[in-house]
């Protein structure tokens, strides 16, 4: 039997990120990931940007910039282009990859600074728990929750009358209307309807897509490599951790959370073990944690919630291994180490996605792709390259399931569309490594696959992640709480959902 303060499930950014909030507070923490390394979902196999990092976890980690082990300058997106008319973004300024500028350039600025500011608005709220009223106006904990009501509402003020109306408006919209009311379509089109559903399983007409699209741009929607890999930043994450006095162990699948009176007293582990803590933190899926828990510690309507918890995976993750770097129809050799999205049309996005609400494989998917051996040649062997790549539109419940014959088939087409914009790539392939959704779901935990433990969706977010009446991290038993990207503010590599879990965590010592 070993016991510490706290325990926390799961070793990837969020668990991470929480249980070194926890240890720099003074609390002793064990963390236990039954995978053989840490990381979770940004592992290097699966992973390969990082995508919106926040400050605030950086700070609250200790992670300076001599602690940081490679440089997080945004790289341009290029929206690809069959045709070689590629558009390179950065920032809010749109150019042609040939020279020039597109038509569209000027709607992308105006819609890039609009977004920009709604996302400020939504920012301020995913920095903390989401805003409860159950305190009232008799305690500490209820006035500092109106205040920060009262705060978001003058965010809103600020924005002004008629921009307020909009963003309430587009907040329900489709991405598809959106961007094609400002725009033609084609390859930045294309390109935004594909950020918009990134890694869920919706397409972009579906109402409610433009809030990905605002939650990505009020982070800054900067997107790094990092060098040397994801495995640069998980390997930070963990040193913070470790540095600061967090106990790790891999190889520790917990089975049960030892509940007794309605409190959490800890868990128990595959090998048989006890680990003994008034506080549990399980950075996997909210029914999986509360699984381990067991039901009798839910009513029937929290069963029922976590039932309707919408996480399907859509996003396979394409590994291949090239004899050399390919060519890209009029794509300048300097762009080559880009983020590239092949997404040549938003309708393009829509039929794809469609594909995969059926259960089947798209014929023409959509692929972000790098090739990260550009900037680290230490990645690739004997001169050639590497090149990462997800590929929207894999069903994680895939018609006849996932077998060698099934990600074959996903492979193949992948490397047919890619050789719409490199006809000479697939000739390239030595290796291919192909990871689907379901894959992903059993090496990490992450429910359905899914790219965010969730849908993003407006009946998914803020007290409604993950679902209603589990939207403040503690659940069930007292000292139970949620810490993973199924929680409050959601995916990407943020580390939000493990830093706001961990200080509601701190607030709830001594009982809820």
């Amino acid at each position: 039997m070993s016991g510490a303060d706290a325990i926390v499930i799961g070793a990837g950014i969020n668990g991470l990120t929480a249980a070194t909030v926890l240890v720099r507070a003074g609390r002793s923490v064990c963390v236990l990931e039954a995978a053989a390394q840490v990381g979770g979902m940004a592992n290097p196999r699966i992973a390969h940007f990082l995508y919106n990092l926040s400050p605030l976890v950086r700070a609250d980690l200790g992670l300076g910039r001599r602690d940081w082990p490679f440089a997080t300058h945004p790289l341009p997106s290029v929206a690809l282009d069959p045709g070689g008319r590629h558009v390179v973004l950065r920032g809010d300024e749109a150019r042609l990859a040939g020279g020039g500028t597109p038509p569209e350039a000027n709607a992308w600025r105006d819609m890039h600074a609009r977004l920009t500011r709604y996302g400020a608005v939504l920012r301020q709220l995913a920095e903390a728990a989401p805003p409860g009223l159950e305190g009232g106006l008799t305690s500490a904990a209820g006035l500092k929750q109106m205040l920060r009501l009262g705060w978001f509402g003058i965010a809103m003020k600020r924005l002004g009358r008629r921009d307020m109306r909009e963003f309430m408006r587009v907040l329900l919209s489709n991405a598809y209307d959106m961007i094609l009311d400002e725009m033609p379509d084609g390859p930045l089109a294309g390109l935004l309807a594909a950020d918009a559903v990134r890694g869920g399983a919706v397409g972009p007409r579906q109402p409610g897509t433009v809030l990905s699209l605002i939650y990505r741009m009020g982070h800054g929607g900067a997107v790094s490599l990092p060098a040397g890999g994801m495995a640069t930043v998980t390997g930070a994450f963990e040193r913070a951790a470790r540095d600061a006095g967090c106990r790790i162990e891999t190889g520790a699948q917990v089975t049960q959370i030892v509940i007794e009176g309605d409190a959490v007293r800890g868990v128990e582990t595959a090998d048989g073990r006890r680990f003994d803590a008034p506080l549990v933190l399980g950075s996997g899926g909210a029914a999986a944690t509360c699984a381990l828990a067991g039901p009798a510690h839910f009513d029937i309507e929290a069963q029922r919630r976590l039932r309707n918890i919408r996480a399907r995976g859509t996003a396979a993750k394409l590994n291949l291994t090239l004899d050399a770097l390919p060519e890209i129809s009029g794509l300048p050799a300097d762009l080559m180490g880009a983020r590239m999205v092949l997404a040549p049309r938003a309708d393009y996005v829509e039929r794809a996605m469609n594909a995969a609400k059926y259960g089947e494989i798209s014929d023409a998917p959509v692929i972000e792709m790098v090739i990260p051996s550009l900037t680290d040649a230490t990645l690739a062997r004997n001169g050639g390259h590497v090149l990462s790549a997800i590929v929207q539109c894999a069903p994680h419940d895939l018609s006849g399931g996932w077998n060698d014959a099934a990600r074959d088939r996903l492979r193949d087409r992948a490397l047919a569309a890619l050789a719409e914009v490199a006809p000479g790539l697939p000739d390239l392939v030595t290796e291919a490594e192909v990871i689907t959704p379901a894959d992903i779901e059993a090496e990490t935990g992450a429910p359905g696959g899914h790219w965010h433990h969730g849908e993003l969706s407006l009946d998914q977010i803020l007290t409604l992640r993950p679902a209603s009446g589990m939207g403040r991290y503690a659940i069930g038993p007292n000292g139970l709480f949620l810490c993973g990207a199924g929680a409050h503010p959601g995916g990407d590599v943020m580390g939000l959902a493990g830093r706001n879990a961990a200080r509601a965590a701190l607030g709830a010592e001594g009982g809820r």
